[in-house]
């Protein structure tokens, strides 16, 4: 199982952070006037190993075998027979637990191709490749290019007539665009409440965590080790503080790599939290980490790290009062990571995700730090700390729930984006109507995880609390059936959209309403019937859009004006389906930068960026069919801001009509 869990983490850090670890070289033999073979060469770093085009047939690989694809085949020339590649190693790999074939220093593979079309001088392809060695893995793909002249090949993204073409289509001719940048400086300007929720989230969090067996017991022997290794009272306090300060920036550092990320690419991080294989990978981990959470195995950082930074801790000083924070930080994974990974994964799902999981980071670790400097401050407050026990065990089991409840989140978000139609609504709420109902019997005692002491007469709170949990399953149930009861405003966001349902829908768009889920198209529509524009820019997996839709849209005066008076086009920027190949094509972006367009969600995500100036979900603009910015764009609001933000921008279009005429 440990295996497992150390697979998965490295799924996730080299989605993000991959190393070339594997040098490509390509080469031609002419076999005839028509045939040649096409020779890869892979250098592969010392340590490292390269997985075989060809594995085991024993059971599905669990590692992403090399593959070839070559661009034209079928046009330009056909290929005979498969790749040929040289003899692999086929061993079983400690890591993946499965019999698989690798290379080691060097590979070579060969494919024979016919040309079809006389004259070809050169065949462009890209290998897609996992490498690894015994602590990671890296995810990579790298263009080939193969000369049948004997000239240079050289390989670069075209920004051909046909992408100049599309990428100008993109661009609209938008007029009233000091709107947009008076929203960008109110923005910047005010507060964000959004932050703010973030921040105390992260300090639940964190105070969840101080309960748990891994961090409770340190408090009172950590507060004890700095009042009373110093004479000097005054000095013990200061160090506890200093304690503290460094566990606060621990956690914040944790979120420093995701700042880079944000400035790469403004849609990097919705990219990074709708990729479907990373919400699968995000799916399993929370399972692991609730199955640790209930009991059955631990989860541990290597013990020498934490041995490693207990040594050091006894330097003394600034130094070793770091060492013992990082120490802390690092024992207490256990129970603090399955947290932490809830926080991260929220945190990249929504809009300002680096700031946003800074600021979830802080509120965590100052949760966590707070009772080290407090008791210092008061000794004479441990005094009433409850005794470790049971208890501790039992709040485990809890977010063990809990987190299993959130791995679904995490397939639905999957689910949605690929449209596999595996996970729909009512599924979703009845695989927490068990979950939540396996909570309720576990806290009644009539089942039993492997850490549970002997059972005891059930406390008044527990009582309470499992009587609540009851109450939450009965709110759950309407969501069941096809009635307007199963709206469950309450956790609008977390489950799937009302219309991604088991029951026929008169549309699939939110709340019935009639939308258009291409700008054209929409456009179209609104320059027959002379209505405004609501463009909607939204996210299969964006939980403040299905907040936004089933409990702001769904007012009725609100759903009268959306249904009524304006045309809703509603473009999801995290949709996976591809474009039809002649839609696809490559966008050079500001930076020189050259971004390839193939899904839907390419597109309207790119099409967000340039015209608007952001890439954030939901975002609403509205405008006319001529282009005319209506009024400023709204975000995540409340109903009564986003109906006179309606009303404001039908009056504005009616006095534009009426000017016009």
């Amino acid at each position: 199982m440990r295996n497992l869990i150390a697979v998965l983490l490295l799924f996730f850090t080299n989605f993000i952070f991959s190393q070339n670890q594997v040098q490509w070289n390509t080469s031609v033999e002419a076999v005839s006037d028509s045939t040649y073979t096409l020779i890869i060469e892979a250098d592969i770093k010392e340590n490292w190993h390269l997985y075989a085009v060809n594995q085991p047939k024993d059971e599905e690989p669990m590692i992403n075998p090399t593959t070839f694809t070559f661009q034209g085949e079928g046009v330009d020339f056909e290929l005979i027979g498969e790749v040929e590649e040289g003899e692999p190693i086929t061993e079983m790999d400690k890591i993946f637990e499965q019999r698989l074939s690798y290379f080691a220093n060097r590979a070579v593979f060969k494919q024979q191709i016919k040309v079809l079309t006389p004259g070809l001088k050169s065949i462009i392809g890209d290998v897609a490749y996992q490498a690894c060695d015994d602590k990671q893995c890296i995810f990579d793909q790298y263009d080939l290019g193969f000369s049948l002249d004997g000239n240079q090949v050289v390989i670069h993204k075209e920004v051909d007539a046909k992408s100049l073409d599309l990428a100008q289509s993109l661009e609209i001719p938008l007029t009233n665009t000091e709107l947009l940048e008076a929203n960008q400086q109110s923005d910047s300007a005010s507060p964000s409440h959004g932050l703010l929720n973030l921040f105390v989230l992260g300090f639940l969090g964190g105070f969840i965590a101080l309960l748990t067996p891994c961090v409770f017991p340190m408090i009172p022997l950590t507060v004890s080790f700095f009042t009373k290794q110093n004479s000097n009272k005054r000095k013990g306090i200061s160090n506890a503080i200093l304690y503290g300060v460094f566990i606060i920036g621990i956690y914040m550092a944790l979120s420093v790599p995701f700042h880079f990320l944000d400035t790469i690419a403004p849609e990097i991080l919705n990219n990074i939290s709708t990729n479907v294989w990373l919400n699968v990978i995000f799916f399993v981990i929370f399972v692991v980490f609730a199955f640790s959470f209930f009991g059955y195995f631990e989860l541990t950082l290597p013990h020498s790290w934490g041995n490693k930074m207990d040594s050091a801790s006894g330097a003394g000083g600034i130094i070793g009062i770091f060492f013992m924070a990082l120490t802390l930080a690092i024992v207490s994974f256990s129970c603090t990571g399955p947290i932490l990974g809830s926080l991260l994964a929220g945190s990249l799902s929504n809009d300002g995700g680096a700031t946003q999981l800074t600021v979830g980071m802080t509120g965590f670790g100052l949760a966590l730090a707070l009772p080290f400097a407090l008791f210092a401050l008061f000794p004479n407050m441990l005094n009433s700390l409850p005794k470790s026990g049971g208890w501790m065990t039992t709040i485990k089991v809890i977010l063990g729930f809990l987190e299993l409840a959130m791995a679904f989140k995490f397939l639905s978000n999957a689910d949605l984006v690929e449209h596999w139609g595996i996970l729909k609504r009512e599924v979703f709420i009845g695989i927490w109507i068990i979950i939540f109902i396996l909570l309720a019997l576990y806290v009644f005692g009539l089942i039993r995880f492997p850490h549970d002491g002997p059972r005891k007469k059930l406390s008044f709170y527990r009582v309470v609390f499992g009587l609540g949990v009851l109450g939450f399953v009965a709110y759950l149930i309407p969501g069941l059936f096809n009635t307007p009861k199963s709206n469950l405003k309450l956790l609008s966001g977390f489950p799937p959209p009302v219309f991604y349902s088991i029951y026929e829908k008169e549309s699939d768009c939110p709340l019935g309403l009639t939308c258009f889920k291409d700008f054209d198209q929409g456009l179209t529509y609104a320059k027959e019937n002379n209505k405004p524009i609501l463009l909607d820019f939204t996210g299969w997996a964006c939980v403040n859009c299905r907040k936004m839709e089933e409990n702001v849209w769904s007012e009725p005066e609100i759903f009268s004006l959306l249904n009524q008076e304006y045309v809703l086009i509603s473009l999801y920027v995290d949709d996976r389906k591809a474009l039809d190949e002649a839609d696809q094509f490559n966008f050079k972006l500001a930076n020189g930068r050259v971004k390839s367009i193939k899904t839907i969600g390419d597109k309207w995500a790119t099409f967000q960026t340039i015209n608007f100036k952001t890439a954030s979900q939901p975002y609403y603009i509205q405008m006319s069919s001529d282009y005319e910015l209506l009024s400023s764009p709204q975000k995540y609001t409340n109903a009564v801001t986003y109906y006179q933000w309606l009303q404001d921008g039908l009056k504005n279009f009616k006095e534009s009509q009426e000017a016009r005429e």
